[in-house]
């Protein structure tokens, strides 16, 4: 891949495509990252049309929410690469979020009677809003910095919007609540993507891999879960997603802890393949530490038992 650095870093020169407008969380985890902040960035409206045009080629790299620690899995994302594009995870990022409610200068939060925000993020803040603005109704946005941005433009004083405070001061916004989140430890995992290319292991990685069951018989999961535990090999996410082929076909987005190059991990993807239709969404640099000691013993296990089976082999008789 031309635009990345032999340390895996992105070149200046690459596009890397957001979640606009300027100031969306996706924006600020970006910006966490020196290598992308410095590279060309280029706002879409809408994941899959950002996921839609990296595939294209009209950009380098996207950078996409895929994870919330209060709402899950963001599905259109997960959605748009299992089934719509062939691109690969380089990189994870994990933002701490803070969900923050604004509107117009001088606004009290008596006068609001409607709240703006990606949905994804009003999902986030439903118990403070029934506490608080109990009578307020909700205005879809595409993003939360496009809900800033449309209750700033706009004449009603009464209009807010959930976002993080670096949007109150881009769109010179008021600040109403402070951290208004249902949960204290809110943070939201996004992934780089790309058309190609498998970052080397650094002995901290996980691998996303979606399976689809070629039929759907009883103990078809397990049989699945158990390819990874008999190799002790750690799953970290596992989503069940309708193929949206019939109703109740459904197929297993899974993220584990380890890489292609790691010999259990390998083993794994390769017995599954026998079995099932996979398709591998990337090996990529975790975001946070990993503990892998189990699958490190299993590792020496491993080879142990190559080495008994070829001195055996080492018997065979013509």
């Amino acid at each position: 891949m031309t635009e990345l650095t032999s340390s895996h870093t992105v070149q200046p020169s690459a596009t890397v495509g957001f979640l606009g407008p300027v100031g969306t969380f996706t924006e600020q985890a970006l910006l966490s990252q020196r290598d992308l902040a410095a590279a060309q960035r280029r706002e879409f409206d809408s994941f899959p049309d950002l996921l839609h045009a990296v595939e294209r080629g009209d950009l380098d790299f996207g950078f996409v929410a895929i994870e919330n620690a209060i709402e899950g899995t963001v599905n259109i994302t997960a959605d748009t690469l299992t089934f719509d594009v062939d691109l690969l995870i380089q990189r994870e990022v994990v933002l701490p979020i803070e969900m923050t409610l604004m509107a117009k200068r001088g606004t009290s939060l008596a006068q609001i009677h409607t709240v703006s925000s990606f949905p994804h993020a009003y999902a986030q803040c439903r118990d403070w809003l029934r506490a608080n603005l109990p009578d307020a109704k909700f205005a879809p946005a595409t993003s939360t910095a496009g809900a800033a941005e449309v209750a700033a433009s706009g004449d009603d004083p009464g209009v807010a919007a959930i976002a993080n405070a670096r949007a109150a001061e881009v769109y010179d916004l008021d600040i109403i609540a402070h951290d208004i989140a249902d949960h204290g430890e809110n943070a939201t995992r996004f992934v780089l993507v790309a058309r190609s290319g498998i970052p080397p292991a650094t002995g901290n990685d996980k691998t996303s891999l979606v399976v689809f069951q070629r039929a759907d018989a009883p103990g078809s999961l397990l049989g699945i879960l158990q390819e990874f535990a008999a190799r002790q090999v750690n799953l970290s996410l596992l989503l069940s997603r309708p193929t949206k082929k019939s109703l109740g076909d459904y197929c297993f987005v899974i993220d584990i802890n380890g890489h292609l190059a790691d010999p259990l991990v390998a083993d794994a993807l390769r017995s599954l393949k026998m079995k099932h239709d996979v398709k591998f969404l990337g090996s990529y640099p975790a975001a946070t530490p990993l503990d892998d000691r189990d699958r490190d013993h299993a590792e020496a296990h491993l080879e142990e038992a190559k080495a008994w089976i070829r001195g055996l082999r080492a018997q065979l008789t013509d």
